[in-house]
């Protein structure tokens, strides 16, 4: 408000971030983690920086240099954004789906943990399974079968709050909902409930799975696990902690 005469509303970030900052990113303006590329696209740690050639350009603007300044800019910044552009690729996390199809996801934070899930989760706990959906901090909707989705029963509107992964074990038509946890959101009886209404309209039987990178994070977040879900820990991949009680594996009525 003091220096740019407009006042911002409260929890405004991401507003100002898709329809300010990737402008500017695209542009060539700014960097985005040069300190650290991996790092993941929702991380609190974010930071912007601007490019040096940008600064050298905006410091010579109203003096006589100017449009020669402006002309060599604009041939610069297009290769240096085509070489930022590869550079960012690289560091994406591959993932194979079990249809055989490629998917890059954004690097870092759960993302590591969804790659782990379709590479050794899926061909032991559903095989033959179908992947209908991905979330991405980059991307929200990676991987969306919308077709199949509603062809089980399941509509799923923009601000619906999906889980990480979505997977049609199709040989038992069990509908596998699942979080990658690796700083927060398991299923605890809240998420449990509110995914139970998501799907409610699901033809396929309901599982849910909270996921962890190793039993280290599994234990901050043990006391909050709902019952009637399950746990799969990446670093013992061919088992399942049962949350259950009465049963294993499988959807409750």
């Amino acid at each position: 408000m003091e220096h740019y005469g407009r006042r911002y509303a409260p929890n405004s970030r991401e507003t100002v971030r898709r329809q300010t900052v990737h402008q500017f990113l695209h542009g060539g303006l700014i960097l985005q983690n040069p300190d650290q590329p991996d790092r993941p696209v929702n991380s609190g740690k974010t930071t912007y920086q601007v490019n040096s050639f940008a600064l050298d350009l905006l410091r010579s603007f109203g003096g006589r240099n100017w449009p020669l300044a402006l002309r060599r800019y604009q041939v610069r910044v297009e290769t240096l954004t085509e070489r930022w552009a590869k550079e960012r690729q690289l560091q994406r996390i591959p993932v194979v789906l079990p249809d055989g199809a490629d998917l890059t996801l954004s690097p870092g934070g759960q993302n590591v943990l969804i790659a782990a899930l379709v590479k050794d989760f899926c061909p032991v706990f559903t095989p033959g399974g179908r992947v209908l959906y991905v979330g991405d901090a980059d991307e929200k909707f990676a991987v969306y079968d919308r077709e199949v989705l509603e062809g089980l029963g399941v509509t799923i509107e923009e601000h619906g709050k999906m889980p990480d992964l979505v997977v049609h074990y199709i040989e038992r038509d069990w509908l596998e909902l699942i979080e990658a946890v690796t700083s927060h959101g398991p299923v605890d009886t809240k998420r449990h409930e509110e995914l139970q209404s998501l799907f409610a309209g699901s033809t396929a039987g309901l599982v849910f799975v909270t996921s962890f990178l190793d039993r280290r994070t599994l234990a901050k977040y043990i006391g909050d696990i709902s019952w009637e879900t399950e746990v799969w820990v990446a670093e013992s991949p061919t088992h399942l902690i049962h949350f259950n009680g009465d049963r294993f594996l499988g959807p409750y009525e």
